[in-house]
């Protein structure tokens, strides 16, 4: 080991991305090992983000102009979480100022589609991100409800199904939304079929069993798709749900005659637990599929309460959990929300890594932001999944290699008591000590 780099966060001592130095302690011993195998290389990491809500779009249009060059930066920016990936919304979803489409309703022909809507500020906050990284960041979208009338419900919210006759329309609104953001200059890489296509909810959403989603995907979207050229530069991932069915949901809709054509991965949540071995049982039935974690948040209604260092540890136990299942990507739900944790039209708020302060010309970072950052900011696009062993379950750990080779280590102590550890590759060694609720990233050569 070489050039080992200590950044630490803990809460209790005042410390956010403190960085120090460590010396190389030589050969190891047997006892408190977190071993790293650099040569047992697995998935690709594509990198992070954060959703473009409209939530998020409209808080950021808020901030005094200071401000808003801060956001951009403390998200996209070298100095902040580095984010590279976005995730954007076809359409309204619950975290939008209301249910909006881009037709008219009733409008079987699309002629009236537009993307005002989201000129006004969605693509403007997509531009400055641009602006930052200093190249688009990719972007994966989702839809969460049709128009009204393209369902069997008749309205956007509440579930109801994609009615049968649209779907070819369906299909071609998908079309013109990914055209219309290329006239912006922005490319859309992913899409899903359904944001939660299991989940009846009060807000936008709609509803889709397995064959019903193999069935839009077969013989609609990825036709649709493929006429039009985009199979080449966007891939279709499926479910967009929580983990526990994810498995089983890939499996049924490649099981259907043509859907293998189309169907390049899958797209998860957390919402209902860890689930971090189903993640393992489709890598292992389907390892060319690329997995993305594509939402998750802390919900008021569940998590009222539980504190900061808890929703930090939370945020940092999913994302290395779901990066040694197989995902290739971590992608947060929105960037940023107000002091309410909105705004939402359906009153369903959220915590969020970063807030609007009341005068919504101001934020805070939470202590899940310095969370993430322990892995957004050193975890390269590129990087590779290395196999680790460590000693003790009081530990959440996971090790990389970055595409330059430099080892990145991320170790989270959400227990009580100091746990000693020794990181271990061949003949060398560093020796740590990790505080009570703390986490550490350690980087060497």
């Amino acid at each position: 080991m070489k050039n080992i780099k200590v950044i630490e966060t803990d809460f209790a001592g005042g410390k956010f991305w403190n960085e120090s130095t460590a010396e190389n302690a030589g050969v190891a011993g047997e006892m408190k090992l977190l071993v790293v195998y650099p040569n047992e290389k697995e998935t690709t990491i594509r990198g992070f983000g954060g959703a473009f809500t409209e939530a998020a779009a409209h808080t950021y249009a808020g901030l005094e102009e200071g401000a808003g060059k801060r956001l951009i930066s403390d998200l996209f920016g070298d100095t902040g979480l580095r984010y590279n990936m976005g995730r954007v919304h076809m359409s309204s979803c619950d975290f939008a100022l209301g249910n909006y489409t881009y037709i008219d309703e009733g409008d079987e022909s699309l002629e009236t589609f537009s993307i005002a809507h989201d000129d006004k500020e969605i693509i403007p906050m997509i531009k400055a991100a641009e602006a930052e990284i200093g190249k688009q960041p990719v972007l994966v979208m989702a839809p969460w409800s049709p128009p009204p009338f393209m369902k069997t419900n008749g309205e956007m919210n509440h579930g109801g199904k994609l009615k049968e006759e649209y779907a070819d329309l369906w299909a071609e609104y998908f079309v013109k939304f990914i055209r219309e953001y290329e006239k912006r200059g922005l490319d859309i890489s992913f899409t899903t079929i359904q944001n939660e296509p299991n989940a009846k909810q009060i807000w936008d959403s709609c509803l889709y069993n397995a064959g019903e989603e193999a069935d839009f995907i077969v013989n609609h979207l990825g036709p649709a798709m493929k006429r039009e050229g985009l199979l080449d530069k966007i891939k279709i991932f499926v479910w967009d749900h929580n983990k526990e069915l994810a498995y089983e949901r890939v499996k049924e809709i490649l099981d259907v005659e043509g859907a293998k054509e189309y169907v390049s991965g899958c797209a998860v949540h957390w919402y209902t637990g860890d689930h971090f071995d189903t993640l393992k049982l489709l890598k292992k039935h389907y390892p060319d599929m690329e997995i993305f974690f594509t939402e998750g948040c802390v919900e008021y209604s569940i998590l009222a309460g539980a504190g900061d260092v808890h929703n930090a540890e939370m945020y940092a136990h999913q994302m290395i959990g779901n990066l040694k299942g197989g995902c290739n990507a971590i992608i947060d739900w929105n960037l940023m929300v107000d002091y309410k944790g909105g705004p939402n039209h359906v009153g369903n708020f959220c915590d969020a890594p970063i807030k609007a302060l009341e005068s919504g010309k101001n934020y805070e970072k939470k202590l899940s932001y310095y969370y993430i950052g322990h892995l957004s900011r050193y975890i390269k696009e590129g990087a590779r999944l290395i196999w680790s062993s460590c000693y003790t379950k009081d530990l959440d750990t996971a090790a990389f290699v970055n595409p330059t080779g430099e080892r990145v280590v991320v170790i989270m102590n959400s227990s009580d008591k100091n746990v000693p550890l020794v990181i271990k590759e061949n003949d060398t060694s560093v020796d740590l000590m990790m505080t009570p609720h703390s986490i550490k990233t350690v980087i060497y050569d």
